[in-house]
């Protein structure tokens, strides 16, 4: 018994050595500055190799030639992309790691660059003086599930080498600027497989350690786990996968532009598309693009997610020299609307990852960097949902009743809108379901009107004010309604902000959602 026991405890010691060895990873500084330049070059090249793709493919697989265009690279410049998290990365640079969700906001508000979606949503409450995370919260931002906080996040996993516990954190922070729910879980998921892959190679363990910074409750973790269980019982045919998503998870996407149409903007949609372009690309930096971008949708954003984790994985030295050539040219040229170049971004970013290590646990010298390697945390729930789209009621529709000085015009030269340019013209919409948003024109003539809703005037007015770089259409939203028939009653006034040029209000269509 006595030699058993003394068994059983140098094995005891054995695993316990080999857990404490785990927890921590060594590699050389020169590894780590490779690995961000392949996050950063990865992008690069992701989003100008699918930019011409940009939701021309909805609701399809995306069948034509795709070939990389010698002398693209420098397009990537001028992305989105790119430029609009570099906004935050410089207010890292500017404040510190300890920044909080309000300066980045107020970074955010000052930007100069054109918004749409989310972005342009959280924008658009930031100049109405709702500060952030509220700027992301649905009740004032209606796109609060749109991509655009995941397609942002990347610069977060770059600084996060192993480290999933922290880029969720920083993910969270930032991430409620212009996002809610599985909007801010799309970044912690990309990001967490940025993190993950300065120390693992294999796409699948990948996607689990994103999918491992999520709530297990969570849409976007359930189609996750989708994702994997459907690749692991066709791993040789992704259309087959692509066809099980479109088919459960793409009719519901709530943003005003794709309710009841092909378009999908949804981060979580996206999202299993990046996944799929992982997981079916083998490792292979030119596959794992390809099927991101053959996915379709917001096919220039997640080829850019996709092979900016790959090109963690590979490290810039390893990127195909068929696109990375491309790179040393325009190194020191600046991103549009900001002072980074290629080379100060990745400069930045491993400052910041260094700072991020020690933060942690780790520890620094000369040579090399000690990681205390985490496993994923999941963030804590929060979902919005504001029901089954049903109804897009169009302003000719008779369940809107109009009285006083309306003006029909066209709007995208689509559909009829009813404009007002003065005071106590009022709209009268009679609908059923838990949800509405009303949608119309916003520019920088934009008024305001009084919204009543069953008889009760609503604190928040609708507001048609945007600078002409930010692009919504969603004029007034409410969720959570009761189950029944409602009336809304829009009275327009002489009022506007001070930044106004006019009171204008255009009103086009209400889209309404049902209870599930």
């Amino acid at each position: 018994m006595k030699h058993i026991h003394f068994a059983l405890l140098i094995l005891a010691s054995l695993t316990a050595s080999l857990a404490t060895a785990s927890e921590s990873v060594t590699i050389s500084r020169s590894v780590l500055l490779d690995k961000i330049k392949g996050g950063w070059a990865g992008q690069m090249i992701g989003v100008v190799y699918g930019a011409p793709t940009e939701f021309r493919s909805n609701g399809k697989i995306l069948t034509w030639d795709l070939a990389w265009k010698p002398g693209s690279l420098k397009d990537s410049l001028n992305q989105d992309d790119l430029y609009v998290e570099m906004t935050f990365a410089k207010v890292m640079d500017d404040l510190g790691l300890d920044a909080t969700t309000q300066q980045f906001g107020e970074a955010f508000r000052t930007s100069k660059y054109s918004l749409w979606h989310a972005n342009a949503g959280a924008r658009r409450a930031l100049a109405l003086g709702i500060p952030a995370p509220l700027s992301g919260n649905p009740k004032y931002n209606f796109h609060a599930n749109d991509i655009d906080f995941q397609i942002e996040a990347d610069f977060i996993g770059l600084m996060c080498p192993g480290l999933p516990r922290e880029s969720n954190r920083y993910c969270s922070r930032v991430g409620h600027v212009m996002n809610y729910g599985d909007g801010v879980y799309g970044g912690m998921f990309v990001t967490g497989m940025y993190a993950a892959a300065f120390t693992e190679s294999d796409p699948r363990r990948l996607v689990e350690t994103g999918l491992a910074c999520l709530p297990a409750e969570s849409e976007y973790a359930q189609l996750l786990r989708d994702v994997l269980r459907w690749s692991a019982q066709y791993p040789q045919d992704w259309t087959k996968v692509w066809q099980l998503i479109d088919d459960r998870w793409t009719k519901q996407d709530p943003c005003p532009d794709g309710f009841l149409t092909e378009f999908n903007i949804d981060a979580k949609v996206n999202g299993a598309y990046i996944a799929l372009g992982l997981l079916y690309g083998g490792g292979d930096f030119a596959k794992t693009m390809e099927i991101a971008t053959r996915c379709g949708q917001d096919s220039d954003c997640n080829p850019s997610s996709a092979a900016g984790v790959i090109g963690v994985v590979l490290g810039y030295s390893r990127i195909p020299e068929l696109y990375r050539k491309e790179v040393p040219p325009m190194a020191d040229e600046k991103f549009s609307f900001t002072n980074y170049s290629f080379n100060d971004i990745v400069r930045s970013t491993e400052t910041r990852a260094l700072k991020v290590i020690q933060l942690a646990g780790g520890a620094i010298t000369a040579d090399a960097v000690q990681i205390p390697v985490q496993t994923p945390q999941p963030a804590a729930l929060e979902q919005w949902n504001p029901g089954v789209p049903d109804r897009r009621i169009a302003v000719t529709d008779s369940a809107w009743q109009f009285s006083g000085k309306w003006e029909d015009s066209k709007q995208d030269n689509k559909r009829i809108s009813r404009q007002s340019h003065c005071a106590g013209n009022e709209a009268t919409l009679r609908f059923s379901g838990v949800a509405i948003a009303i949608t119309g024109s916003m520019h920088p003539a934009g008024g305001r009107a009084e919204v009543y809703l069953d008889g009760k005037k609503q604190d928040f007015p609708l507001d048609a004010f945007n600078d002409e770089k930010t692009h919504d259409n969603v004029v007034w939203q409410i969720y959570g309604l009761p189950s029944a028939e409602h009336t809304l009653r829009i009275v327009t006034t002489d009022q506007a902000l001070p930044q106004s040029k006019g009171s204008e209000v255009t009103l086009a269509t209400a889209v309404v959602f049902r209870a599930p």
